[in-house]
């Protein structure tokens, strides 16, 4: 492992600094036995290396066991963390250890102060020689135990006050858990308390996984960040095709692709990762590439799948091999579906009318690299302790530690997100790979929250400090996770506390006397007195979008429904041909999307818009023609000869081909017909012009050429009733 180190010649010539050698002192030693000596320098410690004109933080870990001394260390500022030691050796008050992979051999030289307190000596690098010392670090869990006194009621306090059925919260400080706790319930009806081992859907802080996996098949050569995504995913490409072309792993996990959200394209839809994929080219860009940071899930669904195919395997079997199981992870899982099977799970609920209501699980496994993972605190502190270890965990070597430096380095400048830039103790924001980076009260932070159906969470670092937390909860889109998050921290650093709570609940009672007059007001926009311009049966049919796939359209008593990725909706006339829809599920009751249909010339309802992304145009949905025009059995019924009624010795041929109805005139090549409504079809490639068949008692009689000019009926001659060249 090299570290760099900014140093004014004449160290230009050695770069590279591995802090790493206490060696021996020739002190004599102090009137104590050995092994209580040895035993003393146990623990962590933490100082600076002397450069003229700066300091190098450092801190080391050192520890004995049976086979010997072994240790780590970090260097903050360089974003070194967990780095091993070797040849460790503690012989009285001297303390020695090494890097040998690292140039220049450097090494420490300390003696251990007579108060056991402190470690001071010089450390040299090709020559050249500079004084350190260190501290004996306070045991995290001792001085957590005073910090966090009051943190419980403090919860429990601010749970109420958010109507929070259960909380779980996890802090880890120094490479130790110092906290690992259930609070109220994760089920309601079953009066069942939450514990640290209850499992709770953990959203977009799944996300983070996904990164990991990637750094990881980048070290093993599968992956490179800065390829094109074509190179890995051949089929891959984008509306703006420009940016399909030059989009790169990186790209996808960084929130620049140009696209907005486009969550309804995947929201309860039974698709499948490929299938979804597939879907990209068909969505409309709003911004550039790499323009402006746009939060995406499917660009990280494609992630997901990309690390999927290079691997050889699915995404849920790159993590689970390769992060959950090396590092004990074993409570977690990535469906719902699994979490119910477990003995110790939360319930997901909504808030209506400040009443905690029980709501469905929401199965999102199609977009797992975006969101499905499931877990406990207990198992989230071993991801904590991972990140913060520089991607080792327990003396295990997970991924490389320049990965975790490059996930937790800015890459994307976030200009707006909700929640970013409401405190002024909370500065430039970024994003890195699968985390939000930004400057909270001084100190680096990093975290990424997570909501889906029922549940949110946050899991949150401050890695220069070595302080992690986690916090998951079964409350719908509820801000107390980063709540807790923020408050738990000010506490490890012993800071001046803030009131983050009450700034919160100040925001939302803002908020919700908004939306009160916002609802208030909205029939204000509606225009009274108007009627639809057909009858309901002609709005009934199937519409489809090419990414967002169909919604359908339906008779209900007196009135419309509509269905979209199996999600029911009541439909009311609004005004003119817009129809307010109202989605009858307990997750998005307070939804309300206005459907708006539109005529053709032929004074048909062709086509219905939704705002289903309100950064783009309304998506326009075709409707599909009756299933009969494609029907063979009776597009059979309408091939044969017709002729015109006042010029019989005009004749046209209709004849069917496969399931495709074809015009032809005499002397002229076919012309295909497109099924349109009714018994109409389009002629392709002839913008109005039409053909509709006349059918009566279930037999065709006639067949009107609707052009521009005018309308032409031809009859249905009796000598020859068909033409089939299906099987010609």
């Amino acid at each position: 492992m090299k570290i760099k180190i900014r140093r004014a010649s004449p160290w230009r010539a050695y770069p590279y600094i591995a802090l790493i050698a206490f060696l021996s002192s020739t002190d004599a030693l102090l009137p104590r036995t050995a092994a209580a000596q040895t035993a003393e320098v146990a623990g962590r410690w933490e100082g600076a290396v002397q450069i003229p004109g700066t300091e190098l933080k450092i801190e080391v870990e050192l520890s004995r066991a049976a086979s010997g001394w072994s240790g780590t260390i970090d260097i903050p500022a360089q974003g070194a963390r967990g780095l091993a030691l070797g040849d460790v050796v503690v012989q009285g008050t001297a303390v020695s250890f090494t890097l040998p992979s690292v140039p220049g051999t450097p090494a420490f030289k300390g003696t251990l102060a007579a108060d056991r307190a402190s470690i001071s000596g010089s450390f040299t690098q090709a020559g050249q020689t500079f004084p350190f010392k260190l501290q004996r670090k306070a045991d995290p869990s001792a001085a957590a135990a005073s910090s966090l006194a009051g943190f419980d009621e403090f919860v429990q306090s601010a749970m109420k006050s958010w109507n929070v059925p259960g909380l779980a919260v996890a802090l880890v400080q120094d490479g130790k858990v110092v906290l690992a706790k259930g609070y109220g319930l994760r089920n309601i009806q079953a009066n069942l308390p939450v514990t640290a081992d209850t499992i709770f859907a953990i959203g977009s802080s799944t996300k983070a996984f996904t990164t990991m996996a990637m750094g990881i098949l980048v070290e093993e050569g599968k992956l490179a960040w800065d390829e094109p995504v074509t190179k890995y995913l051949p089929k891959f490409a984008l509306k703006d095709e420009v940016a399909g072309k030059r989009m790169t792993p990186r790209d996808l996990v960084t929130h620049r692709s140009g696209l907005p959200r486009h969550d309804l394209v995947w929201y309860n839809a039974q698709l499948t990762r490929p299938e979804l994929v597939a879907r990209l080219p068909y969505l409309e860009p709003n911004e550039d590439f790499r323009e402006k940071f746009q939060y995406q899930n499917l660009m990280f669904l494609t992630a997901g799948h990309l690390a999927a195919e290079v691997a050889g395997t699915s995404w849920e079997d790159v993590i689970r091999s390769r992060i959950l199981d090396p590092i004990g992870m074993k409570n977690s899982n990535f469906a719902v579906s699994e979490s119910q099977k477990g003995r110790d799970f939360a319930t997901p609920y909504t808030l209506t009318e400040k009443k905690a209501l029980d709501i469905p699980f929401r199965a999102i496994d199609a977009m797992g690299p975006a969101g499905s993972i499931n877990s406990s605190v207990n198992d989230m502190t071993k991801w904590l302790q991972l990140n913060l270890g520089g991607g080792q965990v327990a003396g295990k070597r997970i991924v490389a530690p320049r990965q975790v430096q490059d996930m937790h380095r800015p890459q994307m400048v976030i200009q707006t997100f909700p929640g970013l830039f409401e405190d002024l103790e909370v500065q430039q924001p970024s994003y890195g790979l699968g985390w939000i980076i930004e400057s909270y009260r001084g100190k680096k932070r990093v975290h990424h929250g997570g909501n889906i159906d029922g549940f949110s969470a946050q899991v949150s670092m401050l890695p220069d400090e070595g302080i992690g937390v986690v916090v998951l909860s079964n409350l719908n889109g509820n801000p107390l996770p980063d709540i807790v998050a923020r408050h738990a921290s000010d506490r490890l650093l012993g800071l001046e506390p803030i009131d983050w709570n009450g700034r919160s609940l100040k925001r939302r009672d803002v908020g919700e006397k908004a939306s009160a007059s916002a609802k208030k007001a909205a029939g204000e926009e509606r225009k009274t007195g108007t009627k639809p311009a057909h009858s309901l049966d002609a709005y009934a049919g199937e519409y489809v979008h090419p990414a967002y796939g169909s919604v359908t359209v339906a008779r209900a008593g007196e009135g419309l429904s509509g269905r979209f990725h199996d999600l029911p909706m009541r439909l009311t006339h609004w005004h003119f041909e817009t129809f307010r829809a109202d989605v009858d599920d307990k997750s998005l009751a307070e939804v309300k999307l206005f459907f708006q249909f539109f005529t053709d010339a032929q004074g048909e309802v062709d086509r219905l818009t939704i705002p289903l992304e309100p950064s783009v145009q309304p998506i326009a949905f075709k409707k599909l023609p009756p299933a009969r025009l494609t029907d063979a059995g009776f597009l059979r019924q309408l091939a044969g000869d017709y002729a015109m009624a006042d010029n019989p010795a005009f004749k046209m041929a209709v004849t069917l081909n496969g399931s495709t109805l074809s015009l032809t005139l005499p002397g002229q090549p076919p012309l295909e017909l497109e099924p349109a409504h009714g018994t109409t079809f389009n002629v392709k490639g002839l913008s109005g012009f039409n053909a509709r068949f006349v059918v009566e008692t279930g037999k065709p009689t006639q067949l009107k050429l609707i052009q521009p000019n005018g309308v032409f009926t031809l009859t249905k001659t009796t000598a020859e009733t068909q033409k089939d060249q299906t099987n010609r």
